[in-house]
């Protein structure tokens, strides 16, 4: 990655922007008792400086915040997660600057509280997409800048078809896992907007699949291909709870899953779905030109650094995923560097 990393500073001659990204922040639920116990710093532990001395943080937020809204009831769902909107701090608290909206959860307390988040969003100046009042808005891609650099992201999900949005109908930005339904035009099409827009770099975020699973399948693979062969520069995936591995894909980054990062979830014994890891990127005008996975723990509500014992199992296992799909990871200063294969 050195060697991509001299050359984009080479042709644009500018400094790297450095990118966070993160899996599913649920601040909902036992989170929401937390935030107004113990503070909104408290869920970050001690990741909160690298989350806030990057220049972009990116997350999947995987509640609703409001104080309207009823739990969703026009069929069964066992999960309802909605926090007051003291998340909103701990956004801030983290430097967040985008959320994605595209999951299973942002309706959980229906249409409501769905609109009452986005005007809070709004208000805290903290960038969305996935999720709107219609489906030109939940496809919408949203454009932030950092340096000289202007970074779109577009969010899609294949969760609860039943939520998508319409021409006029609030919901979220579904996208089946397929490159043959017409819906896949739809991806070409947010990219090319976000190009239009002035997009130097796009970032695909995507709440796909089960959770609990470990590895993407084939057509998950092929799909986060194509979305890159369509023209974005960087994939991140969500929904499985675990960390899967990284491919690099002609030059460009695929995190098929990012795992958990905040939540109140409980912990599979085997999989150990309280093991995962922040993912922090350099980038420029030449793309993706580093990229670190630092290693975390989930545990008594709070996401810290991982230490010792667990670190070596999460950095093996990460490892051991990331070379099944042919990308190698090497333990340097506390974090995973991808280097060239």
């Amino acid at each position: 990655m050195e060697e991509q990393n001299e050359r984009g500073l080479e042709d644009g001659g500018q400094r790297p922007v450095t990118l966070s990204l993160t899996g599913d922040v649920m601040l909902g639920r036992l989170m929401n008792g937390v935030l107004h116990d113990l503070g909104p710093r408290y869920p970050w532990g001690d990741t909160l400086p690298l989350l806030r001395s990057a220049d972009l943080t990116l997350v999947n937020l995987e509640c609703v915040i409001a104080l309207g809204g009823e739990p969703w009831s026009r069929w069964p769902k066992v999960f309802h997660f909605r926090a007051d909107p003291i998340a909103l701090d701990a956004l801030l608290e983290a430097g967040v600057d985008f959320v994605s909206l595209a999951n299973n959860h942002v309706l959980d307390y229906q249409e409501e509280a769905l609109l009452e988040m986005l005007q809070r969003l709004h208000a805290a100046g903290i960038a969305h997409a996935g999720a709107g009042r219609n489906l030109a808005e939940a496809a919408r891609p949203a454009l932030l800048e950092a340096g000289d650099l202007r970074i779109a992201v577009l969010a899609f999900t294949d969760n609860e078809p039943g939520w998508a949005a319409t021409e006029d109908r609030p919901g979220t930005n579904y996208l089946p896992v397929t490159t043959e339904h017409e819906g896949f035009e739809r991806v070409r099409q947010g990219i090319a907007a976000a190009r239009s827009g002035g997009a130097d770099l796009v970032v695909v975020s995507n709440h796909w699949g089960p959770n609990m699973r470990e590895r993407p399948t084939p057509e998950f693979r092929s799909f986060a291909h194509a979305v890159l062969d369509a023209g974005a520069d960087l994939y991140v995936g969500h929904s499985a709870h675990l960390f899967q591995g990284v491919e690099m894909y002609r030059g460009k980054p695929i995190f098929y899953d990012a795992g958990d990062f905040v939540d109140d979830y409980a912990v599979d014994p085997a999989l150990r779905n309280d093991r995962s890891a922040l993912i922090r990127c350099a980038v420029g005008p030449a793309g993706v030109t580093e990229i670190r996975l630092v290693p975390v723990l989930i545990a008594d509500f709070q996401v810290n650094l991982a230490k010792g014992e667990e670190f070596d199992a999460i950095a093996a296992r990460l490892q051991s995923l990331s070379a099944e799909l042919g990308t190698r990871l090497v333990v340097r200063e506390g974090t995973l560097e991808v280097t060239p294969a």
